[in-house]
């Protein structure tokens, strides 16, 4: 490669910007979240120019939240922010994604290549000269990072990092498909796999968030189908199957589980346990009662066979074969999720406070098909276990990284991921605690016209810290907002949304049963209240067994 590249040299020369977002429209994203500084503000002008358009958060840490949602529903998304300040202010959402396999492209304005070769003393800087100090702090929270700032790289990272190069590439399109298995390896591991299934006498499936996070859904969708199994899912891998099916049975946490889901998937000879993600969260304080001499696991790069590893055997083209050769399995049939899981009266109109022993239930019997949900870290992650979604819901859940105030601003991504493909109905669930972290991103919802359905649990403060270490203590106190009010400060208008407040049963049923309501043709803000130390009994054994943990030492 040539030293020197001139544009005459090239047949299609495109700038490095206009690569860049080309790619990014080519594999699907349309609105670019982040925050302008003078060290993109350049690399913003070509957003529109290429089919995409600027969301423009409040700050950055909002807008790297923003993104995640919107790649939990799109598949991938993108964010721009500004060196140092602003890329800074950004990593606690970058590693939040990173470590639940959501796929973000962070884009960095930085400052000139000459100025950074010159040293030159620049605002945003520690003023020491370093210039690739940020960059590297993003290493280990990235799956890869990309300087663009070298032409002898640049062709490597996203083709080319000098202002003007090759465009003739954009003619090839990306291949974001797996690559696939060795078929000899595959084939091998797939008579293991169907060897023990037929063997087993009550096998079940058990389903996690890498198959969500993996794209195996389809695989995954036609193997429950097909054999029958009686099928459940992790914390984090709630709304993976479709819950109207009759052998779905439930969420399954060890001892955060329905006594009923439990006693079944923990007396299962078998479990074919797909895309699972065992943090202490998702079992509920580590307190699965699943033995690896029972268990199949099927993961992006490994499969498990008990104690035998396959190593470079990815579960897609596993999934696909194990489902056409199975044939018919000798097995009876689990209870359906109707029959497994108690059930409640939530019909009676009643003027009692709301708790969540009635409220997630009658939450299931208010979502409608293809509804996407956001529940918070706290009440509402532990609270939706106990929701049945209808037919074709996604549910967004950060129950690994856990960072309080993630879902407003998930709830502002994945409500305009819902908008760019079409009329879903996009609801969140967050307690007021986290709310305060985050809720300028309303005013980030009203700026794009999203019309998200809010609901604030105000419950004064942090219950789930509440529950694993000082109930009464003054640091999980907040102070009282008046927080609908928040809509109208921040631009809304009687025409674009409506505020209410529910603090009994009664009111939350008359809510539920609104046309005008459930329509969603505007952002609705809704302060739910319910009582200081009410929460879900998941909640309470899983901070239990984290208060425990800590307590270690």
């Amino acid at each position: 490669m040539a030293t020197d590249i001139r544009v005459s040299e090239l047949k299609d020369p495109v700038d490095v910007a206009e690569y860049l977002f080309r790619r990014l429209y080519e594999v699907g994203v349309r609105g670019v979240h982040g925050v302008p500084g003078d060290y993109n503000l350049v690399a913003l002008d070509y957003i529109p120019q290429h089919g995409l358009y600027w969301v423009g958060n409040c700050n950055e840490l909002n807008a790297g939240y923003a993104a995640d949602g919107y790649a939990r529903v799109k598949g991938i998304s993108a964010v721009v922010t500004t060196f140092g300040v602003g890329e800074l202010s950004l990593l606690n959402a970058i590693a939040g994604g990173y470590s639940e396999y959501v796929p973000i492209v962070h884009i960095v304005g930085t400052p000139s290549t000459l100025s950074q070769k010159d040293g030159m003393l620049l605002h945003h800087t520690l003023g020491n000269g370093n210039f690739e100090v940020f960059a590297d702090m993003s290493k280990n929270i990235s799956c890869a990072t990309a300087k663009l700032n070298d032409p002898h790289e640049a062709a490597t990272l996203i083709d080319h990092a000098i202002r003007e190069f090759e465009g003739e590439r954009l003619r090839t399109p990306l291949d974001l498909d797996y690559p696939t298995n060795n078929e000899e390896k595959e084939d091998y591991v797939v008579d293991v796999v169907l060897k023990y299934l037929h063997a087993a006498k009550n096998p079940v499936i058990l389903v996690d968030a890498c198959a969500i996070r993996h794209r195996v859904l389809n695989e995954v969708h036609e193997l429950v189908e097909k054999s029958g199994l009686p099928t459940y899912v992790a914390p984090m891998g709630k709304g993976a199957i479709d819950e109207t099916l009759p052998n779905y049975g439930g969420v399954y946490a060890g001892n955060g589980s329905n006594a009923g889901v439990a006693d079944r998937v923990e007396s299962a000879d078998l479990v074919l346990s797909i895309g699972a993600i065992k943090s202490d969260f998702n079992t509920a304080g580590f307190t699965y009662r699943v033995s690896q001499l029972k268990t199949i696991d099927f993961h992006s790069s490994i499969m498990r066979v008990r104690f035998s590893e396959y190593p470079g055997v990815r579960m897609q083209g596993v999934l696909k074969k194990v489902t056409a050769k199975m044939g018919k399995l000798s097995i009876q049939p689990g209870p359906s999720y109707d029959n497994i899981v108690p059930k409640k009266d939530q019909g009676v109109s009643t003027t009692e406070v709301i708790t969540h022993d009635w409220l997630w239930p009658s939450v299931g019997q208010w979502l409608e098909p293809d509804d996407i949900v956001i529940t918070e870290t706290g009440t509402a992650n532990f609270g939706i276990w106990e929701t049945k979604f209808p037919k074709g819901v996604t549910a967004l859940s950060q129950v690994l990284w856990g960072s309080i105030g993630w879902s407003v601003g998930a709830c502002q991504g994945a409500a305009l991921a819902a908008k760019e493909s079409g009329s879903r109905r996009t609801v969140l669930f967050v307690g007021d605690g986290s709310f305060q972290l985050t809720a300028q991103e309303v005013s980030t919802m009203i700026r794009n016209d999203l019309k998200p359905i809010i609901f604030l649990i105000c419950n004064n403060g942090y219950t789930i810290e509440r529950y694993i270490h000082g109930m009464d203590a003054n640091y999980n106190d907040i102070q009282e907002w008046r927080n609908k009010d928040l809509v109208d400060v921040f631009g809304a208008t009687p025409q674009t949304a409506k505020t209410y407040q529910v603090r009994t049963k009664d009111e939350a049923n008359a809510l539920f049963k609104s046309k005008e309501f459930c329509a969603a043709s505007v952002l609705q803000f809704v302060e739910l209240y319910m009582p200081k130390e009410d929460a879900p009994k998941a909640l309470q054994l899983t901070a239990k067994a984290s208060a425990e943990t800590n307590a270690k030492q």
